[in-house]
């Protein structure tokens, strides 16, 4: 009556009652569907299921020329079971994958190619994130275990990089606070939240660490001009892969920068993440740089507590970010390192692959090193721990020295190289 049926599993005998569940959860989706086509005049011939396949959507991208994660992993089937799907707060795939769909690849590095809107992104679309954090993060499965070891005391050595070759040491991550939309989906007034969440605990930082907000719609055009001079300052996204996934909305508002007194530990608010944290200086006393950053995101974590905010994490990814290939410890531990003759040496990529380390220039991701100095950091964020990770740069980098300082002297490195 009135074309409302009683729909239901016509099988009983051969399937258990969890499969016929399903089967009745996913043949209502595709009905209901349907009928929202037929109501906007569409057509549902391609929503029709042929011999068991999987109905083509009419909505599936074409990803033929792309070379991103993402693209490798959408299949028709996928996309078809995961289209009409939403996160509690309202975030779609197309609106995960649209960066991907946007920008088939990079001309250095193969793209993820999606982004989160919010923590349950992770769950709600894990159907295609789980492959795609497989692929990036070397094999990492969507049963493994991720730990987090912010213990500094944790690290062997660090503390003498020969600063003749290693010219600055770095560590920055980022952090997400549950409750809030992630950059790429997040409204107006959740940014805003997330600004005064981060400013609050910012105002409680002690010792070294204390310093000063600066908000980038509201401030001095001297106070521009130093955080220009001192390169804290961050701009608005121009890379297509940032505007692809929203992330520009309404710049400036609710974005700033936070440094401390002595400029060596920064917080970034709602730029690509809710904060990215940087601890870093000149020479190569990585140790005590981690130290730092360590210090620096405790105090930030227990003042947020108290004002009942935490961070993004679960056992499975540790550290939500919005981008998967952040995930885990999101950490960056990184150096400029001088090495003109190892860079000439046709087994650098290799030496480097295999100490799980990559290479950028010094300006950013997208150039080429000046004067044989380098951005040499871990390639791994997900599955080792923090202490883990800066460990290998640590070990990566005494090794890159000593092979540098053989070719200087005419030596031969190859029973330095590490064995596969």
């Amino acid at each position: 009556v009135g074309g409302v049926f009683d729909i239901s599993n016509s099988d009983r005998l051969g399937f258990s009652e969890v499969e016929l569940v399903q089967k009745v959860i996913d043949g209502v989706k595709l009905l209901v569907r349907m009928e929202k086509a037929l109501e906007k005049k569409l057509l549902i011939d391609s929503l029709v299921p042929r011999s068991g396949k999987c109905p083509t959507d009419p909505n599936y991208p074409d990803l033929s020329k792309h070379n991103n994660h993402m693209a490798k992993h959408l299949t028709p089937e996928v996309h078809f079971k995961l289209a009409l799907l939403k996160t509690p707060n309202g975030f779609t795939l197309d609106r995960a994958i649209q960066t991907g769909v946007d920008n088939p690849g990079h001309p250095f590095i193969m793209t993820v190619g999606m982004v989160a809107g919010d923590e349950e992104s992770y769950s709600v679309f894990a159907d295609i994130f789980d492959p795609v954090i497989e692929s990036r993060h070397n094999g990492y499965k969507k049963t493994d275990k991720h730990y987090t070891d912010l213990n500094p005391k944790g690290l062997s050595g660090g503390e003498n990089l020969d600063p003749k070759y290693v010219l600055s040491s770095r560590v920055r991550t980022g952090r997400s606070i549950r409750g809030f939309g992630l950059p790429p989906f997040c409204s107006r007034a959740e940014r805003k939240g997330v600004e005064n969440v981060v400013t609050k605990a910012l105002d409680n930082m002690t010792g070294d660490l204390k310093g000063k907000y600066y908000p980038l719609s509201n401030m001095t055009e001297e106070e521009q001009q130093q955080l220009i001079d001192d390169h804290f300052l961050f701009d608005k996204p121009v890379s297509p892969l940032l505007l692809a996934s929203r992330m520009a909305r309404d710049w400036p508002e609710a974005r700033g920068i936070y440094h401390n007194n002595d400029k060596n530990f920064l917080v970034w608010v709602n730029e690509e993440d809710h904060t990215r944290v940087i601890s870093m200086q000149k020479g190569g006393n990585m140790r005590e740089v981690f130290t730092r950053f360590c210090n620096g995101l405790k105090q930030v974590e227990e003042a947020m507590k108290k004002e009942g905010k935490e961070f993004m994490w679960n056992k499975h990814l540790g550290y939500i970010l919005t981008c998967p290939s952040n995930l885990g410890t999101g950490l960056r531990a990184g150096v400029h390192i001088k090495l003109p003759l190892l860079s000439k040496n046709n087994k650098f990529e290799s030496i480097l692959k295999d100490l799980r380390l990559q290479k950028r220039g010094t300006g950013g991701v997208d150039t080429a090193a000046v004067g044989g100095v380098f951005d040499i950091s871990n390639s791994d964020r997900l599955g080792f721990s923090e202490v883990e990770l800066v460990q290998k740069v640590i070990d990566g980098v005494k090794l890159l020295v000593r092979m540098e300082k053989t070719l200087e002297k005419g030596g031969c490195i190859n029973s330095l190289i590490p064995e596969h």
